[in-house]
């Protein structure tokens, strides 16, 4: 199953394939959800497999059907998989389109998601008005303008982010900032790498020898207080 998106889907499918990196990203965001959880953007579930396995009831959802069938075929039969949706946070009529998911959930998270939506501030306004009052949204980016490449621009980037500029985003919307830190300081090296050379995706045998390090790349996060990193993560809560 080919996504309308081939470069993103090549790219979801390598990423697959990082089991550690993507354990890691699960362990980093797990602490922060609670109660009735919802993915934005949940691509082939990469991170939401995570969540079924530990029998965590979690909604699907993504704006691109070809993924959400491939979820379908991945957990339609799966009694921890609450519901699949198509959610387009770009929607300009969001509210009445999807009024029935009024402050319905408890947790909402997306991850590398909000950087291809061209009105960032709208999305957040609408990830907003999914949540219940005191319900949490959880968002990770691609960190850093200068380390915006030919990567970020085949992947469908409209632009890398800072912490100041996530918290501003979504301060912005009311939202009160709980925690926020960078993540994977040493992707940085690769991602830089990636930009020097011009390429329109990090290779799969990167990826590869990436996640083999993984417990190292953790370590490397510690040393730097998690103060630098590939992407930035902000959890904020709806009061």
């Amino acid at each position: 199953m080919i996504s309308s998106d081939k470069t993103g889907s090549d790219a979801l499918s390598v990423m697959a394939k990082a089991s550690r990196f993507n354990q890691w990203m699960f362990e980093t965001i797990y602490p922060y959800t609670h109660g009735n959880i919802i993915e934005i953007g949940s691509g082939i579930g990469n991170i939401s497999g995570y969540f079924i396995n530990k029998k965590i009831p979690v909604t699907l959802s993504d704006i691109d059907d070809d993924y959400l069938r491939i979820l379908r075929i991945r957990f339609e039969k799966n009694q921890y998989v609450k519901d699949f949706l198509n959610i387009d946070l770009q929607h300009t009529k969001f509210k009445e389109t999807y009024s029935n998911l009024k402050e319905t959930f408890d947790t909402l998270f997306l991850l590398n998601v909000l950087e291809h939506l061209e009105d960032d501030n709208y999305a957040v306004q609408n990830c907003k008005y999914l949540l219940k009052k005191s319900g949490t949204l959880i968002i990770l980016v691609p960190a850093y303008t200068w380390l915006y490449s030919r990567m970020d621009k085949e992947l469908g980037h409209f632009r890398r982010y800072t912490l100041k500029g996530l918290s501003t985003l979504t301060e912005k919307q009311g939202l009160t900032t709980q925690k926020k830190n960078y993540f994977n300081a040493i992707g940085v090296i690769a991602w830089l790498y990636g930009k020097i050379f011009s390429l329109k995706i990090v290779p799969e045998q990167e990826i590869k020898f990436f996640d083999k390090i993984i417990p190292f790349t953790k370590l490397f996060d510690r040393f730097f207080f998690r103060k630098i990193g590939l992407s930035a993560i902000i959890v904020a809560r709806k009061f």
